[in-house]
């Protein structure tokens, strides 16, 4: 088998791990049993070049010699069911290595690529850092991260697939403001029927459409432009969309009296939802470690 040396790198990827040089793979901090070597190269490969193709041919001229040609179909396909089960994952639904029928494999999350030492080191500053910080510090750290969802706890999905569903969303929200500012004279006749402040929330409910109107608007632009800096920008903007969108969510029980109290609830529950289903369409169609994003 032809030599495949790799340098000192650590390549990370969602909760996993691979130092290149010593072949030891590790989830969530924890070494994992040892691959063999021909699935340690493939998976080598792959992290070197990920969402490219590595073609089965490239694979074949690195890893298997000529006299051995006749086996390679079955070596290969042995070797990554290997990797599929070492990372726990399926070829009906990858997060990780995604087959090309009859042509090779790609690596599709996003893999950040440190060496052995910096890896340590940030490791030992994360360390450091959590060690010294006050109980208060440790439990808003807690709670962020059990909170919210990060990009290397979710699947790799396809831009496509992502862009179209962001946009969906982004076409709902811009259909409930026009139609209610379309029929404001109906919308201010329920809320005058109510026992809520109706000069409260007509005031609320004027002043979030006006918002909500151009911010849904740049996003629809910036997913129909596949904008590369819109996962950063929703980010940023999330705070202010969580807000409007939980304010708007409680629409239902204005028509109360038509729909009932059960479907109120659960049509508010259902909108509760939506702003934190936005926040992990971006993060799993768009990479945490590269400006480009996610191919389709």
């Amino acid at each position: 088998m032809a030599e495949a040396k790799s340098p000192a790198r650590v390549y990370s990827f969602g909760i996993y791990e691979l130092d290149g040089e010593r072949g030891e793979l590790r989830k969530d901090g924890n070494e994992q049993p040892r691959l063999r070597e021909q699935a340690l190269q493939i998976l080598l490969m792959l992290l070197e070049r990920p969402r490219d193709l590595v073609t089965r041919e490239e694979l074949r001229e690195r890893l298997w010699s000529a006299d051995t040609f006749v086996d390679f179909d079955h070596g290969l396909n042995t070797a990554i069911n290997q990797l599929r089960n070492a990372l726990g994952d399926s070829a009906g639904s990858p997060r990780f290595i995604q087959t090309v029928p009859r042509r090779g494999y790609r690596f599709i999350a996003p893999v950040e690529i440190k060496t052995r030492g910096a890896a340590a080191a940030a490791a030992g500053s994360e360390s450091v850092r959590q060690n010294g910080d006050s109980g208060r510090d440790a439990g808003t750290q807690e709670n962020r991260v059990s909170f919210l969802s990060e990009a290397r706890e979710l699947p790799a999905v396809s831009n496509g697939v992502v862009r179209l569903l962001f946009a969906l969303v982004q076409v709902m929200y811009l259909s409930f403001y026009i139609v209610s500012l379309a029929r404001i004279s109906k919308v201010e006749t329920i809320l005058a029927e109510s026992r809520i402040a109706p000069a409260a929330v007509f005031i609320v409910l004027i002043v979030t459409a006006a918002c909500g109107i151009p911010t849904r608007l740049y996003l629809l632009s910036a997913v129909a432009l596949n904008y590369r800096g819109i996962n950063s920008k929703f980010q940023k903007l999330f705070p202010l969309i969580l807000l409007f969108d939980g304010l708007w969510a409680l629409a239902p029980f204005l028509l109360v009296e038509q729909i009932g109290i059960g479907l109120a609830i659960g049509s508010t529950a259902a909108l509760l939802y939506v702003p934190f289903a936005q926040r992990s369409l971006l993060l799993m169609g768009y990479s945490r470690h590269e400006s480009e994003p996610t191919p389709d």
